[in-house]
């Protein structure tokens, strides 16, 4: 008897944690925070259903945090199996997760000296000591390259414990996905069927990464839908944001923007170099204040393999330190790497772009770019992701006169923009693509990880156009699986 439980992203972006019970045997496919809304945030302090020593084994598709970073939790709750991942994903998360902890240090630090916290006192969801934990129990596998999950006949080692014969059990095979370096759709193969963990999906034809790779068939499908109620505005030359760019320095202010520590920012860098070497940009500082995303640049360097034609090429050109971000390095720029680096930029009003994060402008180092320039219209900030309900991102791209952060109320008189065009998320024509790779049709399509709205026309159009059986997940539902 085999069932999926729906422990996030049902019904929402984030939180994405998935548990598929085989014969009484647990596996748990992505192990993220939510965010965004507070009734989601505080599902982060909540108990799963299931006991976590319960479960022998997660799978982990990809390195962002509301796909790996409630690892931390999970793994101080109890759980002591292995953490399966592909090694890309492993030297991200690593990244991300101490990150996270850190960050949930400092909050709940500066919460409790400031007193704008009910708690008393204000604690991290998880400590660093708890993110190198869950760090050491992530076992890299290379792609397309099929691992059981636990080996027969061994219990309490780590593994899982036996689910009856030798061969029996499930495996996993990671797929390129396309979304981030290392990201990938997980196979998970019971015996003769195949369910596919679709994780994030990327996009065709963006550069950095390639194009997701095609899978031809699933007995069940999880499918993400983040984007499934609209198209992206294309952008081939990058256009959208050279004007934006040319438009603030007109003004003599900063342009500030919020990304996504990993992925993102090696996109922005990409097309900042490209719009400068063109000369459709007047060349300014560019500053990465992101301790995250400047180590994610030496991990993208290091597996140039796994990155598109284009900048693989560029890179080879280079050696030494110069190669790490060589594919990225546009004539100015600069990594900010301590704290007092960071507070002098936020001081300078020295016309600039500064890349930060976090990206939906939920914490990190941004907050305080965004204090020191939301009140002055001179100033842009650029949002260039997907921004949940709940965020100070969504609230900004919403028009909000007014945001609080740090503990006070921050007037908005800055310019605000936003790109989809750099989204790292499949539209819904690109998802549709994907799905037409198929060679027969899954038995049911779970749509998970998108919004109402977002949920409903993606159904419709695969219902309409595949004519395929549509599952849209609700939190903490059970479904039966004809395993």
């Amino acid at each position: 008897m085999s069932s999926l439980t729906f422990l996030g992203a049902a019904g929402t972006v984030t939180g994405s944690k998935h548990l598929l019970e085989v014969d009484g045997h647990r596996i748990l496919v992505d192990c993220g925070l939510f965010q965004g809304l507070k009734d989601l945030r505080q599902r982060n302090w909540e108990p799963l259903p299931v006991d976590p020593a319960s479960i022998q084994a997660v799978v982990l598709t990809h390195a962002h945090l509301d796909h790996c970073g409630y690892l931390p939790r999970l793994v101080s709750g109890g759980f002591r199996g292995r953490i399966f991942c592909t090694p890309g994903t492993k030297e991200l998360t690593g990244v991300v997760l101490r990150d996270a902890a850190r960050l949930q240090e400092e909050d709940a630090k500066e919460a409790n000296r400031y007193g704008y916290t009910k708690h008393n006192p204000a604690l991290p969801l998880y400590t660093q000591i708890d993110a190198a934990r869950a760090i050491d129990r992530l076992q890299p596998v290379g792609y397309e390259r099929p691992i059981p999950l636990w080996s027969a006949g061994r219990s309490g080692d780590g593994v899982g414990t036996d689910p009856g014969r030798s061969g029996d059990g499930p495996s996993v095979e990671f797929v390129n996905a396309g979304h981030l370096l290392g990201s990938a759709y997980a196979r998970i193969r019971i015996g003769d069927k195949l369910i596919v963990f679709g994780g994030d999906l990327g996009r065709y034809g963006r550069p950095v990464l390639p194009d997701p790779a095609p899978v031809s068939e699933a007995d069940y499908l999880l499918l993400e839908s983040t984007y499934g109620d609209r198209l992206h505005i294309s952008d081939e030359t990058g256009e959208q944001l050279a004007g934006i760019v040319r438009e603030t320095a007109r003004r003599r202010g900063k342009l500030i923007v919020p990304a996504f520590a990993i992925g993102r920012v090696e996109e922005l860098l990409y097309w900042l170099k490209r719009l400068e070497d063109e000369q459709r940009i007047p060349v300014l500082p560019v500053f990465v204040d992101s301790p995250m995303a400047i180590a994610a640049l030496q991990f993208y360097a290091a597996r140039l393999n796994e990155l598109d034609a284009e900048l693989t090429d560029n890179a080879r050109l280079h050696s030494g330190a110069a190669r790490q971000v060589a594919a990225f390095a546009t004539e100015r720029l600069v990594l900010v790497a301590s704290p007092q680096q960071s507070a002098d930029l936020i001081a300078s009003r020295q016309p600039s772009i500064v890349i930060s994060s976090s990206g939906m402008a939920t914490g990190g180092r941004v907050l305080r770019h965004l204090a020191a320039t939301l009140p002055d219209s001179k100033n842009t900030v650029l949002f260039v992701g997907y921004q949940s309900a709940g965020t100070r991102g969504r609230a900004l791209v919403d028009g909000a006169k007014e945001v609080r952060m740090l503990g006070r109320a921050i007037p908005v008189a800055a310019q605000i923009e936003r790109l989809d065009s750099m989204s790292a998320h499949a539209d819904a024509g690109e998802i549709m693509r994907w799905l037409s790779g198929f060679s027969r049709p899954p038995r049911t399509v779970f749509l998970v990880h998108g919004e109402p709205v977002a949920l409903d026309a993606l159904a419709a159009r695969i219902r309409s156009e595949r004519g395929w059986p549509v599952h849209i997940a609700v939190h903490r539902e059970t479904m039966s699986l004809d395993f």
